[in-house]
């Protein structure tokens, strides 16, 4: 839509741009510390790779992932931008999206400073909404048809990451029974590492396009435009891929500590089995434009391939403290951001 030379132009016809686009640019950097994370625990926690290489190959294949789906489909950013109307005067706009961001980074820091890996894409759709619904004053901002595309998603991301992970952990062990052990652990090993690239790519397309279609809905505000069937510039493809690549080299430990290590304690076959399931399960929601969460699918997927083997495996207190933080995050999320746009609406 905007070409950078543009950007800057509008920047400085509307300084506000700036301010919404640098806490768009945070909420990117908040969800590579904890969601992108999320993606490469599996092998981090079994020892396949150690953590400095698994965040160099997660920044490569975040990149990959969000350049190469967005040019051959950007379905899930159409669901994001369709999803919420932010109604006809667009200055007004601009500053409750400015709430929603603030809503949005305060959320997921909170839980980044307690290690908890909740989802930055649900938050961003609860900020979003809750921003929207200040504006209008009432649910005649959310768009039913493309919000219940949430509801699909929580349900793909956590029952079938589960259960794919928990089925091929099961099948594993039983085509492999003759298996040299030795062998197969070197042999699932790599795999795993292969694994966790998929999911970290599809975290890129996923997430990625989440806060594209964003940081464009307040450009095309500024602009005066409408965002719907937007064309991704590519500087804005290698802004958000790098600042998510910024955010997992500097916050992304505690996230894969408390998924990879706390939570499950995997086998190699095992963190295989999830690394897999959470690939298979976030191509085909990016696919069908399901704004699904990675922290979710990623999560469901290791309880269900340590769940496999033993239940027991699976720390439950620590997977309840997850599940917790994600079922608040909608209504959480969502009142910040309403409030926020309130005040934001009444200062601005």
């Amino acid at each position: 839509m905007a070409s950078f030379s543009e950007l800057l132009g509008l920047i400085s016809q509307n300084p506000f741009l700036a301010l919404v686009l640098v806490l768009v640019m945070g909420t990117i950097f908040v969800n590579g510390a904890t969601d992108a994370a999320n993606a490469i625990a599996e092998p981090i926690g079994t020892r396949a790779i150690d953590v400095d290489s698994a965040i160099i190959m997660s920044v490569i294949t975040n990149f990959l992932g969000l350049v190469v789906m967005t040019m051959f489909s950007t379905a899930v950013a159409d669901t994001m931008s369709n999803m919420v109307d932010f109604g006809g005067d667009h200055h007004a706009a601009l500053i409750a999206l400015a709430a929603a961001m603030v809503s949005i980074v305060s959320w997921s820091s909170l839980a980044w400073v307690f290690g908890i890996p909740t989802s930055e894409s649900h938050a961003l759709i609860a900020g979003l909404t809750g921003a929207a619904i200040a504006i209008h004053g009432g649910l005649q901002a959310v768009n039913g048809a493309e919000w219940v595309k949430v509801l699909y998603g929580l349900v793909l991301s956590t029952v079938l990451g589960f259960a794919a992970a928990w089925v091929v952990a099961k099948a594993i062990p039983y085509l492999c029974r003759d298996v040299d052990r030795r062998r197969a652990n070197d042999f699932f090993a790599k795999m795993q590492v292969w694994a966790a690239a998929g999911a970290s790519a599809m975290h890129g397309a996923q997430d990625g396009q989440k806060f594209m279609s964003t940081a464009m809905l307040a450009i095309a505000l500024a602009q005066n435009m409408d965002v719907t069937n937007a064309k991704f510039p590519m500087w804005l493809q290698i802004a958000c891929a790098a600042i998510m690549a910024i955010g997992t080299g500097i916050g992304g430990k505690p996230i894969i500590k408390k998924v990879g290590i706390d939570m499950v304690q995997l086998e190699q076959y095992q963190g295989f089995a999830a690394a897999f399931s959470a690939t298979g399960a976030l191509l085909l929601a990016t696919l069908t434009g399901l704004p699904v969460s990675t922290t979710h699918t990623s999560s469901s997927a290791m309880m269900g391939a340590g769940a496999a083997k033993d239940p027991r495996s699976v720390d439950w207190e620590v997977a309840k403290e997850i599940v917790g933080t994600w079922v608040f995050t909608f209504p959480g999320c969502g009142l910040i951001g309403f409030v926020l746009a309130k005040l934001f609406l009444l200062v601005f």
